[in-house]
């Protein structure tokens, strides 16, 4: 019988194995995306101090107003988008970017995509 991990442990040895190459600096912090099933999470993390310079959710107060009756991915577009202006307002313009064992698509793809548009480079 062929015994399966579940998909959380996998995204978890995967992450393990990309965080070994992925390092935030003071110059480039680490973007990091955490995606649960109805929120998505991101933040801006100096490894070198162990600090988190700026985050954005879902759950933040700035955009609870705005992202009602929107999509799960335009939700991560704007999520995306705040933390690259946090990001801009702290002085950061390149970052690495930490997909946390997601593949590159759907909503980890739209934050991406929101954060470059607000001027993060990476």
């Amino acid at each position: 019988m062929i015994n399966k991990l579940n998909k959380n442990s996998q995204r978890r040895n995967r992450h393990l194995r990309v965080r070994k190459k992925v390092f935030g600096t003071s110059k480039t912090p680490r973007l990091d995306v955490y995606r649960s099933t109805t929120n998505i999470y991101a933040q801006i993390i100096d490894d070198e101090k162990g600090v988190t310079l700026c985050s954005a959710s879902t759950l933040s107060k700035e955009l609870a107003e705005t992202l009602k009756n929107k999509t799960k991915s335009e939700q991560a577009f704007a999520v995306g988008e705040l933390v690259g202006k946090l990001a801009k307002k702290k002085g950061i313009k390149e970052v690495v970017f930490d997909r946390g064992g997601y593949l590159y698509t759907g909503r980890v793809l739209q934050l991406a995509e929101g954060a470059r548009k607000a001027g993060l480079e990476f």
